[in-house]
């Protein structure tokens, strides 16, 4: 069964569908930095297409491919989501800001309404030209993700679309969370999952791991950050860049593993407190525990944006790719921050092999 990867990014997706038994015939990705990386793992992402969805047709996809009319071939792909994302409508006002002040200063206020109007963003298109593409290539089925939050009452209507699209295109759908630390990746992520093929309706994957306080069996506990990061404490995984320096580094070392900044507030009964609950983002001196799954990795840190390691410094990129379950020997390309961005973007490879395996079988 053959695979084409849209909007590849880091390459999570064809990863997966590698390891799922998919035949990854291209990988199509606007960012040149992205597109080396793919290029330097060119054994799971087969032909690198550099360049954008909007100017090829589904025809020309499968000719870049290499694939007949009639082959058989699931399309996938996660469209940009930074125009559905939370900080998308939730600071862009400043209503974030406003209501956490509100708190901090003990006035009575209620959280401002989330806003309806939408803010322009070109890469909004981008999930119908997904959907265009699946269905102009004649794709038997296709798997679709996106953060949690493109359900928001102002995004929803393209999601709604894509759904319709696919409907009435023939595919049977299956819509889903998947919870990544439910497939033994070792993050706190959440994507919503869709699931489509024109020969059967696809089955939700069986998770394979829960809480250790839900143990049951045939399901394995969570993956934690430290079993994920054990074996990169070496010297030869150092970056110059992984240390902190500056204004904030004493708190660091002050915060205990799994905690924030709140750590060092009077609500946390600290007798000397440097901050004020709530009036942070919840990321700010985020470090990491051991012994639970890393927190959700972001794509655009500021320097004291978490999560930090609990050694009190910034996470490696093999550290990184760990927590989002790329095989070890896999080669991230770019400067720090390219390499940081390539991270917080990719989709779990656990995730996205029982997702594309799903689809497969229903195909198959």
């Amino acid at each position: 069964m053959y695979v084409i990867d849209l909007f590849a990014g880091a390459g999570g997706l064809s990863v997966g569908a590698h390891l799922a038994g998919g035949n990854v015939r291209a990988s199509m990705e606007l960012n040149a930095t992205a597109c080396d990386t793919l290029r330097a793992n060119a054994s799971y992402h087969g032909e690198v297409i550099e360049g954008s969805v909007c100017d090829i047709t589904g025809k020309n996809l499968r000719k870049m491919a290499g694939l007949k009319a009639k082959d058989p071939l699931v399309v996938v792909g996660g469209p940009p989501c930074q125009p559905f994302s939370k900080a998308a409508y939730w600071t862009e006002a400043g209503e974030d800001a406003a209501y956490r002040r509100a708190r901090a200063q003990g006035i009575e206020a209620t959280r401002p309404m989330r806003p309806t109007l939408v803010k322009a963003d070109e890469r909004r298109d981008l999930v119908a030209e997904f959907m265009r593409l699946v269905i102009e290539s004649d794709a038997n089925g296709f798997v679709f993700e996106n953060v949690p939050s493109i359900k928001h009452p102002r995004n929803i209507p393209i999601y709604n679309s894509l759904i319709a699209t696919a409907s009435a295109a023939g595919y049977e759908l299956t819509e889903l969370i998947a919870k990544a630390v439910n497939y033994g990746v070792p993050q706190a992520r959440e994507r919503v999952v869709v699931l489509g093929s024109k020969k059967r309706k696809p089955i939700a994957p069986r998770e394979t791991h829960t809480s250790p306080a839900n143990l049951c069996e045939g399901l394995l506990p969570y993956v934690s950050a430290g079993e994920a990061l054990q074996e990169f404490e070496l010297k030869k995984y150092f970056e110059p860049e992984e240390v902190v320096v500056g204004r904030w580094a004493e708190h660091l070392k002050e915060i205990p593993p799994g905690w924030n900044y709140k750590a060092l507030t009077e609500w946390a009964g600290h007798p000397n407190p440097s901050f004020v609950a709530e009036t942070r983002f919840w990321n700010f001196l985020l470090k990491l525990s051991p012994e639970r799954p890393s927190w959700t990795i972001a794509a655009s840190p500021g320097p004291w944006t978490g999560p930090f390691h609990w050694e009190n410094r910034r996470l490696r990129t093999v550290e990184l790719a760990a927590l989002q379950g790329f095989p070890r020997d896999y080669q991230i390309q770019g400067p720090r921050r390219e390499r940081i961005r390539q991270m917080g973007n990719a989709v779990p490879v656990p995730v996205a092999k029982a997702m594309i395996a799903s689809v497969l079988e229903s195909i198959e």
